[in-house]
């Protein structure tokens, strides 16, 4: 991800779409509009979802990527998507990915990761991340553990016991933004190769994490795919993963082919899937909007 003004289309934004009509596994059935909110948001970045509540909640970037400006925060809606309460939680610093762990909700902050109450949307928590330089998705696991993506030092944190340290550091993560825990596995969507800023000199594909042992591998072939941001999995063994330059939605299935079920332009962001309701909720940056989307059968 990226800001309007911080992020022109990468050198490599060419060739990363030439790629994606090469990898295209066949023709996708459109998916159906469930719902879309107003152009209320700032720099909307990531989607989470608390059961419990039922809400969604939001973030917004709200200026630079990179700004500690205390400008951002965090909306609550609700699962059809209507704003509950537009400035839920504030004085965060460009807050990318989320997610809900028991009664908190962690917030990537640029070198933090925020911690913040539910009931109450108060910080409870900023946990410094020691050489963190731009720390983007949040993951949690099931046994509690929260991992966040550092894009630009191609490393992974990991929040455990109350402890956040730089768990893995390892050039093959390319970039690594979207992350998805699966049972033993992190898997990772990278940006690719970066060389200048947010620019590549090659486009990401989806990689796998063993968080045992922290071996990192392609998934499937390895075959550039495009500037990957939010990953989720489609409920029947492959992962819908968002493009942010080039704004596509794609199906990547586990041998590593792909296909584009649809565009809504540079800015898709973090995205939520949510099987059980049958439901693909889009955050686009550039146009200040929640999208929803109906899952294909």
């Amino acid at each position: 991800m990226s800001s309007e003004n911080r992020l022109a289309a990468p050198r490599h934004l060419a060739l990363g779409l030439s790629l994606a009509a090469i990898g295209f596994a066949g023709t996708a059935s459109a998916l159906e509009p469930a719902w879309e909110t107003d152009a209320v948001f700032e720099q909307p970045e990531s989607i989470a979802y608390d059961a419990a509540s039922g809400y969604l909640y939001v973030s917004n970037v709200a200026g630079d990527p990179d700004d500690a400006n205390g400008e951002g925060f965090i909306s609550r809606i609700t699962l059809d998507g209507e704003v509950d309460t537009l400035n839920w939680a504030s004085d965060l610093n460009a807050p990318k990915g989320i997610d809900i762990v028991g009664d908190r909700l962690f917030a990537a902050d640029i070198d933090h990761l925020v911690e913040i109450d539910l009931a109450s949307g108060d910080i409870v928590a900023r946990h410094e991340g020691s050489g963190a330089v731009f720390l983007n998705d949040v993951a949690a696991a099931p046994d509690g553990n929260v991992y966040v993506s550092d894009m630009m030092t191609d490393a992974i944190y990991r929040l455990r016991d109350g402890e956040f340290t730089r768990w893995l550091e390892n050039s093959e993560l390319q970039g690594p933004n979207g992350v998805l825990v699966e049972n033993g596995t992190l898997i990772i969507g990278s940006w690719g190769n970066i060389v200048d800023g947010f620019e590549t000199d090659t486009v990401g594909h989806l990689k796998q994490v063993e968080r045992d042992s922290g071996a990192v591998q392609s998934l499937g072939d390895g075959s550039e795919v495009g500037h990957l941001d939010g990953v989720q999995p489609d409920g029947d063994g492959n992962y819908l993963v968002t493009d942010w330059v080039s704004g596509d939605l794609y199906r990547i299935q586990p041998d590593g082919s792909f296909e584009s079920l649809m565009n809504l332009g540079q800015g898709l962001a973090d995205h939520l899937v949510l099987l059980d309701q049958g439901l693909v909720i889009l955050p686009q940056m550039m146009d200040g909007v929640v999208h929803a989307y109906h899952l294909e059968p």
